[in-house]
Order: structure tokens, then C-alpha cells, then sequence
């Protein structure tokens, strides 16, 4: 809890994701959020799989490089977590106040949470009173693997850093989303992060997030795709798919095994929605925000747009940030805002020094 008298501390975000770790700094101003600081490396492979970190000195000695690189003094770090180790449902509880739930939140947990209670940091969020006298309330329970946590917050201490919040990915693009689409009143939006290794799919309605999934797919399996078709090593691939390398005439067979991919990639995206829209009733989703290292893959867009029957957006992370011509250009930020999404959602963090 952060209280009104305490002044707010900026703090420097860190997007560690699988293929790369992004960093964005801002300030807020009279007018809202300007950008200050922003930066991207490259990871290799196997230095994260599947949201765990395997190789924690590239990982640490990558975030010192991005931090002498962009010159960045600020030391209180924000970061997130995605993927198995994170479980996140909406569950109902019986109608209680926020303490008397924060109180009683480990023994309720407990039937929703596959891990040892013991094993997990625990966090919630009241989505709704209990309005219709059933003496029940809805509640998004996040529940985090303790050594996941402790290996982020220990490469980040490695690197100088003094961790001071770990949050979801779905609920920074949730922040993300709050700053540049302001929520319109009958609005439901799905957001789909395409990562190299996870898609994390979130639907927030009246501005809260009230559903997520995370799929075992993302811009690696179109790497793959791209590595076998063409008979060519990972990297290659890769810089064939991020478009930093033109493909060879033996190429031709390449846009068949994208869309394939993709075909694969979006059934899962509708899938998850048909779910949620299954189990829920009268809800529908306006619009779908696409955003992460993938969310550009040629075609994906209309695709998706195409097998949903929902209308698809590329999405903007710095629509309404204000961002200094002198300092950053204005076409480089509109071809890196997808990307971005999280890193910018943790960067609105704020907290206070107790």
C-alpha cells in the first residue's frame, strides 16, 4: 500500500522476456508521461526458456550493459514475470472487506493453487462487490513461484539494481493500456503478447483485467519454421524473420510455413477467447490488441482478424507519451511501440519510500 503522504519514488522498468530485455524510464509531468530513457538487448536462446532463467550472468551481465549504455542512474528496478510459473485465475470468495481477505488469503488460495502454498507469493485483486446479495465476490488471484522471483530480483541485484516491485505482464499491458486507451465505457478489449517463447493472452473489461492464458508458442516456433525450411542455423532465421536479412531464392516455400505457423498461433488466440466468452456470460470483446516481439509477423494481423471475426490492432505503447524530437525519433518509437507494451505498463509504477 502505498500512502498519499509519502512522495513517489521513480523507478527504471525492466521487460526481462526470453529473446531480449527491453528498459524504459519515464517522468510524470503536469501533462502526463514523458519519456525519459529506452533501450533494447538481444539475448541469446538459452539464456531464459519458458520464463526461467538458465543462465543468470548473460542475463545480469546484459542488464549492466543496458544500464551503461543508456546511462541510466535511477536504481529502484521494476520487472515482471510470465509464463507456468505464474498462475493467475478469477475466483469467487465468499464477500469480505480488502484486509479481512488479505488476512484470510492463504487458506482460500490454497484449492486454486497447483504448488505447495508454502512455495508461492500471493497477491489479489477485488474485481467486483458482492452487488447482488449472493454473498460471494470475484477475486483475480496471482500466485508466484518464490525461487522464480528469487532468481529475477537476484539478477537484477547482480547488475546494481535495487528490485523494488515484481509484477505480471498481463497486468503492466493492463497499465500500458491505461495511459494510451482510455477505457470507453462499453468496451471490452482482448490483448494478445506475442513473446518468443510465451503468448500471454489477457481480457480487460471496464479498464481491470478479468481474464488470462499463456500458450507455449510464440516468435520462436517461426524461427524454427524458417530454420528448417531453409536448412539454415537459428540466427539466420531469426534475422530472416525480424526481416534484418533478405531470404534467397530457395525461399519460395517460406510464406506457406509462416501462415501456417500463424494458422497455428491464432487458433489458440480464438480458442482462449471462445473460452473466456464460453464461460462468460453476455461478455464480448470489441477489439484485439496485438503486442510483443511477434505481433509484426507478416499477415498475423489480418489472419487473426479473419478466424476471430474481431477487429485487430496493432498497439501503440506510446500513443500518449509525450516523447523529445531531440532525444528520440518519432518513426524509430511508432516501429518499436508493440514491442514495448510491458516494459512501458511496468515503467508507470510508482511507489513509496517507507
Amino acid at each position: 500500500m502505498n500512502l498519499p503522504f509519502l512522495k513517489k519514488k521513480d523507478a527504471v522498468a525492466f521487460d526481462i522476456g526470453s529473446s531480449s530485455i527491453k528498459v524504459v524510464h519515464m517522468s510524470q509531468t503536469k501533462k502526463g508521461w514523458e519519456l525519459q530513457k529506452l533501450g533494447i538487448a538481444e539475448l541469446p536462446p538459452e539464456a531464459i526458456v519458458d520464463g526461467s532463467i538458465i543462465d543468470s550472468m548473460t542475463v545480469t551481465n546484459t542488464l549492466k550493459d543496458l544500464i551503461k549504455e543508456h546511462g541510466i542512474k535511477t536504481k529502484d528496478a521494476v520487472s515482471s514475470l510470465t509464463g507456468h510459473s505464474v498462475i493467475i485465475k478469477k475466483v469467487s470468495f465468499p464477500a469480505m472487506t480488502e484486509d479481512e481477505l488479505a488476512d484470510s488469503i492463504q487458506w482460500e488460495a490454497e484449492q486454486y493453487i497447483p504448488f505447495p502454498i508454502t512455495d508461492v507469493n500471493i497477491d489479489f485483486q477485488i474485481l467486483g462487490a458482492d452487488i447482488e446479495g449472493r454473498g460471494q465476490m470475484d477475486v483475480m488471484l496471482v500466485a508466484v513461484k518464490k525461487d522464480v522471483i528469487n532468481d529475477y530480483t537476484n539478477v537484477i541485484k547482480e547488475a546494481g539494481l535495487n528490485p523494488v516491485v515484481i509484477d505480471v505482464d498481463s497486468f503492466a499491458l493492463e497499465n500500458m493500456m491505461e495511459i494510451n486507451y482510455p477505457v470507453t465505457p462499453g468496451e471490452n478489449i482482448a490483448m494478445v503478447n506475442i513473446g518468443a517463447s510465451i503468448t500471454s493472452i489477457s481480457v480487460i473489461l471496464g479498464g481491470l483485467t478479468i481474464f488470462t492464458r499463456s500458450i507455449p508458442m510464440g516468435g520462436n516456433q517461426f524461427t524454427e519454421e524458417i530454420q528448417r525450411q531453409l536448412n539454415i542455423s537459428f540466427k539466420d532465421a531469426e534475422e530472416i524473420k525480424t526481416g534484418k536479412k533478405a531470404p534467397g531464392p530457395e525461399a519460395e516455400d517460406l510464406p506457406a510455413a509462416i501462415e501456417a505457423v500463424s494458422t497455428n498461433l491464432v487458433f489458440e488466440v480464438k480458442r482462449s477467447l471462445d473460452f473466456f466468452l464460453g464461460g462468460s456470460q453476455g461478455s464480448y470483446v470489441n477489439k484485439i490488441y496485438l503486442s510483443g516481439g511477434c505481433s509484426k509477423i507478416n499477415a498475423l494481423q489480418n489472419l487473426m482478424q479473419e478466424k476471430t471475426s474481431i477487429p485487430v490492432e496493432l498497439v501503440n505503447s506510446f500513443k500518449n507519451i509525450e516523447a523529445n524530437p531531440k532525444h528520440f525519433d518519432k518513426d524509430k518509437l511508432k516501429e518499436l511501440a508493440p514491442y514495448f507494451g510491458v516494459a512501458v505498463g511496468l515503467a508507470t509504477r510508482r511507489f513509496a519510500d517507507r
